[in-house]
């Protein structure tokens, strides 16, 4: 509900304690924009706000309002424009004229164009600025448990997910990217990007290009076992799938695919040289679905506060942030991409002590009703 610009020209203004409309009857859709103080459960930001999310209720009847909070736009690639470096250099401009530079966090990639996230990574470095980002998914609990063996070569690594494209991309590729990331000799970094759906999905599964073994395995971490063919699992437009096979420097593969649409579907696995096992798992986020996904990540950016250092490298995300880029023109151009600007390499570090182990969901389990508002474990009742 963020908004790139107050339209009080063309629609209306939402404040948490007041409610303007300037046309009573409009003729066409009406783009309005929500400003508030604080947003939780049973504020009047929340109150207000939900009746323009969706059509509400009046006197029995279920009225279409004819408006709609405004969205940050998609571009022509199906990227959403969240202004993250926008954000970025406003709060580093503050710190440049107070002299003083605190550690930041930026929720998921740097930003949907690389030059962008170039220059946000650039800066922090310049000023000195401990700066985190990336996905939660890498901190949660590894089902079962296990981490890449110390000196392992990964011949190739696979993650599933089940969202939607670009957004969920981006945590399918972190998963991959935090684990093989320690791999022997550390981050080399990515010569090729390539996005695939329909049939040539599957004609590159035919040519070895990626595993279906592996994608079977981590599916299987999931279900017990594979239930069905893995060709016949979509069929819609938001369940049909796609591949994001990336091409490292030193010869490694990843492959990223998305499987159905499941918000809580995080798998993996890999094939080391010199093993003949497939180690696969799923990461599961703990109860109420998302929710409690981002307990291991609150923990890990107040660390980063406290520390004035980052748990794990900012290259991973910036990588990261450039192979999602990368993999929307891929789509759009309909072939694979060299991609020079990620060939980088970085130097991994241990962040085991940041993951969630599993202890948190012997206190918080799938029997415990999942409560309104902000703070579950007491103080004031929302």
């Amino acid at each position: 509900m963020h908004r790139r610009s107050f339209l009080a020209a063309t629609g209306g203004l939402l404040a948490t304690s007041s409610f303007s409309p300037l046309f009573a009857a409009p003729t066409k859709r009406l783009k309005v924009a929500a400003v508030y103080t604080l947003f939780r459960h049973r504020t009047h930001a929340h109150d207000i706000l939900e009746n323009f999310l969706e059509p509400c209720l009046f006197n029995g009847e279920k009225i279409d309002h004819g408006m709609d909070v405004g969205e940050y736009p998609i571009n022509a690639l199906g990227q959403t424009e969240y202004p993250r470096k926008r954000f970025f250099d406003a709060v580093v401009g503050v710190m440049k004229k107070s002299n003083r530079f605190v550690p930041i966090f930026n929720d998921k990639h740097l930003s949907y164009r690389w030059d962008w996230a170039k220059e946000m990574y650039d800066t922090s470095k310049k000023l000195g600025i401990p700066l985190m980002a990336g996905s939660s998914v890498p901190l949660s609990q590894r089902v079962p448990a296990w981490d890449l063996p110390k000196d392992a070569e990964v011949v190739e690594a696979l993650s599933i997910h089940a969202g939607g494209t670009e957004s969920y991309d981006f945590h399918g590729t972190e998963v991959v990217q935090s684990i093989i990331e320690a791999r022997k000799g550390g981050e080399t970094g990515i010569k090729q990007v390539e996005f695939l759906e329909g049939e040539a999905l599957w004609k590159a599964a035919d040519q070895g290009r990626w595993s279906v073994a592996l994608a079977e395995k981590a599916l299987a971490a999931e279900f017990g076992k594979q239930p069905f063919d893995i060709r016949k699992m979509g069929g819609t437009k938001e369940t049909d799938p796609h591949v994001i096979l990336l091409t490292y420097k030193d010869g490694t593969r990843g492959t990223v695919l998305k499987l159905e649409r499941k918000s809580d579907r995080w798998l993996f696995a890999c094939k080391l040289k010199g093993d003949e096992t497939i180690h696969a798992h799923r990461w599961y986020v703990g109860p109420w679905r998302n929710r409690n996904l981002f307990k291991a990540l609150s923990h890990a950016i107040q660390h980063h506060f406290r520390e004035g250092k980052a748990p794990y490298p900012i290259e991973r995300t910036l990588l990261t942030t450039g192979v999602v880029e990368a993999a929307m023109r891929s789509k759009a151009e309909g072939k694979a991409l060299a991609t020079p600007h990620l060939e980088f390499a970085y130097t991994p570090v241990d962040f085991k002590a940041m993951r969630e182990t599993g202890a948190s969901w012997k206190v918080l389990t799938e029997e415990t009703p999942e409560l309104k508002g902000i703070t579950p474990f007491g103080g004031k009742k929302m």
